[in-house]
């Protein structure tokens, strides 16, 4: 007998794959978001920044919560950082919140690459953040859960954090590809119907409980060499543009990032002295009494 699952942000670019994934497979699924394009029997209307609307969607009969939802453009998220934190974090919580109180089986949560990254600028801050919290909340409630550092993802559908269908569509619309980078950064693509196959399939191994896992493609491309496909399928029609110096927050050709934070150590000379501190406390605590 399948389960069933609550996807939040399941009406989203990868959502949407996930859900079908899911459902071809014999689960019973309710795709929760704000807005419902293909008209999904099962879905929910939910803000996942209204904790008690999420904690009504999960209820007991559901046995694994995926969460996919919140700010996915890290582009967007730069321009707006205290509602990047509100989604990626706080609405995680509420999501979490409401799964260790009706006992799911597991917990699933949609990462990324930036999670990895000193890169990434508020967004990676944002999935870094809520992968330690997620970690805790199993410590601490016995939740059990499996976080999904997605890669680079991309299909036909026209979704603005779809980053290749975006390009094709520039180039197709306005013969043109511009880059804020040089070319050279390499990624490993993926596409949303093998990243969402990827995504059931790790609900139904205990192998992945309380892991992280990555879910990329298994060739590296550098993004000139993509440019030149796209230009090369479009008849060489298109005119390329790499303007160098606009790629801070992306990285370049990993998302790995070693960056150790040293602290300087200020101490007070002449100083009060441990014991006469505490006994400060003392005659503070009796002063009181009188």
């Amino acid at each position: 007998m399948k389960n069933k699952v609550v996807v939040f942000g399941g009406t989203g670019f990868l959502g949407g794959y996930l859900v079908e994934e899911l459902e071809n497979r014999g689960y019973t699924v309710c795709p929760v978001d704000l807005n419902n394009p293909k008209n999904h029997p099962n879905f929910i209307r939910c803000n996942i920044m209204d904790k008690d609307n999420v904690s009504q969607i999960i209820t007991e009969e559901v046995d694994y919560v995926f969460n996919l939802a919140g700010f996915a453009n890290l582009d967007v998220a730069i321009q707006f950082p205290t509602r990047t934190m509100e989604l990626n974090v706080i609405g995680n919580m509420h999501i979490l919140d409401a799964c260790i109180n009706k006992n799911v089986k597991r917990f699933i949560y949609a990462s990324s690459a930036y999670a990895m990254s000193n890169k990434g600028s508020f967004y990676g801050i944002s999935k870094l953040s809520s992968e330690k919290i997620v970690e805790e909340y199993g410590k601490r409630f016995d939740l059990k859960y499996t976080i999904l550092r997605y890669g680079s993802v991309y299909s036909e559908l026209d979704f603005d954090n779809n980053y290749i269908f975006q390009i094709v569509k520039k180039a197709v619309n306005n013969k043109t590809i511009e880059h804020r980078g040089t070319g050279e950064e390499l990624r490993e693509y993926i596409h949303a119907f093998d990243a969402g196959k990827l995504s059931v399939d790790v609900i139904e191994s205990k192998n992945f409980e309380n892991e992280h896992v990555i879910l990329t493609g298994m060739e590296k491309m550098r993004r000139l060499d993509l440019f030149l496909m796209i230009k090369e399928m479009l008849n060489d029609e298109v005119e390329i543009h790499l303007k160098d110096g606009g790629y801070k927050s992306h990285y370049k050709l990993t998302p790995y990032s070693f960056e150790p934070i040293r602290s300087r150590k200020l101490v007070a000379n002449p100083h009060i002295d441990m014991g006469q501190g505490i006994l400060d406390c003392i005659k503070a605590v009796y002063n009181s009494l009188d």
